[in-house]
């Protein structure tokens, strides 16, 4: 069960500017699971308006005349389907607080048995069970330049939203159950740096390997094959208004067959997934 979001807002101060901030509360109306779209995914897409006065959607590359037009599609799902006004605060932040809020209400409800323990952005993978031994290491790392030359100092790794389990003893550190990369939209850079990250994280994990799973609102289908193919690096890659672009393709007569054929070979082999399905399967897996 997902949660209905109340929605309020706040100014806050980031990088000398000020944004408009959507927190959620959550709601008395449950949900049920059916939509394959978040529960927030109509509170952060909305259109933007760039320099010269062009409105696009959020999500879209506005370089990329299909990325721009599926978005206007997918919003237009978006607004059909939700009983709220579009108001497109998202990206960032925003979208790791809206993960791991939703988490929160979700995970209790699916499994009450355990205690569940959430993050965002704050904690080095070395504060979790399978990870603490690399305290010690950055330790040597940090004491020795030739250590920092062959290993690096890229291992401390801060996940954009951690779920985590309680420790099995009391001189032991939390367990991470989950690591949930967040990146708004898809591209070279940020596909590069998922896959090394996690990477890191399967190399130096002890005991057993958290889930590894992105969630995103990249539009364009070969742009979420280019992280959901792969060789293990991410369990799966899970979309925050799937409905809404899943019918968004069905209507695009202007995408390439391999933007359509992408989009089958992703969602047909499981690797791109219905936000929906991301709590259930952490909380049964």
């Amino acid at each position: 069960m997902a949660v209905a979001f109340t929605l309020t807002s706040h100014l806050f101060f980031e990088e000398q500017d000020y944004y408009q901030m959507t927190l959620w509360d959550v709601g008395t109306g449950p949900y049920d699971g059916t939509d394959g779209n978040a529960p927030f995914a109509s509170a952060l897409i909305g259109w933007k308006t760039l320099r010269g006065g062009r409105r696009v959607v959020n999500i879209a590359d506005s370089d990329n005349s299909p990325s721009c037009q599926l978005s206007e599609l997918v919003i237009d799902n978006l607004i059909a389907s939700s009983h709220s006004a579009v108001i497109g605060l998202g990206t960032g932040r925003p979208l790791e607080k809206a993960v791991a809020a939703s988490l929160e209400y979700d995970l209790p409800k699916l499994d009450p048995s355990r205690t569940w323990m959430f993050g965002t952005g704050s904690e080095k993978i070395s504060d979790f069970l399978q990870y603490k031994h690399l305290e010690k290491v950055d330790q040597l790392v940090t004491q020795y330049a030739e250590l920092r030359t062959t290993l690096g100092t890229d291992y401390l790794i801060k996940p954009d939203v951690t779920v985590s389990l309680p420790a099995r003893h009391e001189w032991e550190p939390r367990f991470l159950h989950a690591a949930v990369s967040c990146k708004w939209t898809i591209r070279s850079d940020r596909v590069q740096n998922i896959r090394h990250e996690n990477n890191q994280m399967i190399r130096h994990r002890r005991e057993r390997l958290p889930h590894l799973v992105t969630v995103t609102a990249e539009p364009l289908p070969t742009r979420l094959a280019a992280i959901a193919r792969g060789t293990g690096e991410v369990d799966a890659v899970y979309h925050v208004a799937y409905d809404a672009l899943d019918g968004a393709i069905a209507e695009a007569g202007f995408l390439t067959r391999d933007q359509k054929d992408a989009w089958e070979e992703v969602t047909e082999q499981g690797r791109v997934r219905p936000y929906s399905d991301l709590a259930k399967t952490l909380a049964f897996w």
